[in-house]
């Protein structure tokens, strides 16, 4: 079993920065594999970007160039990131990490979900 608690959202003016995080805790294994998906009302679940534990990252071609995904394995943690900049209206959205022993790139098929954190962009 894995938990993932993520934090840091808000509400932000078009143009501004955000760093969303997510603790994870419970069978490492289950996070070989960590992912940030986001969801808007009226929409699916979309892939935002993915990491594995060496750290190699994949993102979705509309986020590449703003937004920058990064683990923390360090001391035993094992925190998840998403640093978002030149944050756009469109951007708003519930944020979600995941997290599985498989790499599911951006497919929503991952195992663990965390609850999700608001991210709302003004204009």
């Amino acid at each position: 079993q894995v938990q993932l608690v993520e934090s840091g959202g808000g509400s932000v003016q078009a143009g501004g920065s955000l760093r969303l995080s997510c603790a994870a805790s419970g069978d490492t294994a289950s996070t070989s594999y960590m992912a940030w998906f986001r969801q808007a009302p009226g929409k699916e679940r979309e892939g935002v970007a993915t990491i594995d534990r060496d750290g190699r990252s994949y993102y979705a071609d509309s986020m590449k160039g703003r937004f920058t995904i990064s683990r923390d394995l360090a001391k035993n943690k094992n925190t998840l990131y998403l640093r978002m900049d030149s944050l756009k209206p469109d951007d708003t959205a519930m944020y979600f990490c995941a997290s599985d022993r498989r790499d599911w790139l951006l497919l929503p098929h991952y195992s663990y979900w965390g609850q999700g954190t608001q991210v709302t962009v003004s204009s």
